[in-house]
């Protein structure tokens, strides 16, 4: 498959992106795998049942993970080389939810080939669950 990659002349101040994904108990089991971060907060019913949040919730990383997607699929898109993230932890995310990541370009500098993004993500009934900014650049393409 031949991909394209995004350029600076592709994008905008005010351009936004988003994304749409459920959590499921099996991206918790494989994020557990992966990480293995099995904190009884998220493993454990009988111990959540006894936490404020009365139930089991997801990784905030795992949530958060949906901007590393959004860095390199969506916006800035292919070739999009993420820089950094900040992450404010809002609320709390359940499995079953269905989180809406979102992105806006807030400032493109050609020179020092930053793009900085506001991105947050929503809940079903449009909580925001997380949010930060996001600091990207792209690739150049290989000039033969």
């Amino acid at each position: 498959m031949a991909y394209k990659l995004t350029t600076f002349s592709d994008l905008k101040i005010g351009q936004k992106a988003s994304l749409t994904k459920t959590i499921t108990e099996e991206d918790l089991n494989h994020f557990i795998a992966i990480t293995g971060d099995e904190n009884p907060l998220h493993v454990d019913k009988v111990f959540a049942k006894q936490t404020f949040f009365r139930q089991c919730i997801a990784h905030g990383m795992l949530s958060a993970s949906l901007f590393s997607t959004m860095v390199g699929m969506h916006l800035p898109g292919i070739g999009a080389i993420y820089k950094s993230q900040t992450l404010e932890f809002l609320r709390p995310v359940f499995i079953g939810d269905t989180l809406c990541a979102w992105f806006e370009i807030v400032a493109i500098d050609i020179d020092t080939e930053v793009i900085k993004i506001k991105s947050w993500i929503e809940n079903q009934d449009g909580d925001i669950v997380i949010q930060g900014e996001t600091t990207a650049s792209l690739l150049r393409e290989l000039k033969e």
